[in-house]
């Protein structure tokens, strides 16, 4: 059964190096460009929401796990950046950390099993987000050129 929620706004997209996230390795450098103003134009403009629509018709999500990552405003800390060498939207998932029993991060996160659930349909959304862009949005190419001296598999 489909999630009966309303998307909530897309992240304001800043400058962070994705490398020092733990789940991105990008090609970096003095002259990358993640191209994250067109990617925040393109959220915007209908990107954002059209994702959400195509996550929270499957999502395992349950009401009240979206509520909860609602409230602790995770859907604004996504991040999506340009991934030049790979030619993909890269993203990184805002997360409940492993510690979320001793900080006490929301009163109705009680279990183990909705942490993991509001983890994992975080992800899956962040994926499915990074897809449709690519798929309706972007409309550039890589710049990254292989060298030709690269073996034959």
């Amino acid at each position: 059964m489909p999630l009966d929620v309303e998307p909530p706004a897309p992240p304001e997209l800043e400058y962070v190096d994705p490398n020092q996230y733990d789940d991105a390795s990008v090609a970096d450098g003095p002259d990358v460009d993640y191209r994250r103003q067109e990617l925040q134009e393109f959220l915007e403009a209908g990107g954002w929401e059209e994702a959400f629509d195509r996550w929270r018709a499957d999502a395992a999500l349950s009401e009240r796990e979206f509520a909860i990552a609602t409230d602790m405003d995770l859907f604004s800390q996504f991040d999506f950046f340009w991934d030049d060498f790979a030619d993909r939207v890269g993203y990184h998932a805002p997360g409940i950390p492993e510690d979320w029993q001793e900080r006490s991060y929301h009163p109705e996160l009680d279990t183990w099993g909705t942490v993991s659930a509001i983890n994992a349909g975080l992800t899956e959304f962040g994926q499915i987000v990074c897809e449709h862009l690519k798929e309706s949005y972007v409309d550039w190419e890589a710049e990254y050129e292989p060298p030709e001296d690269l073996p034959d598999f």
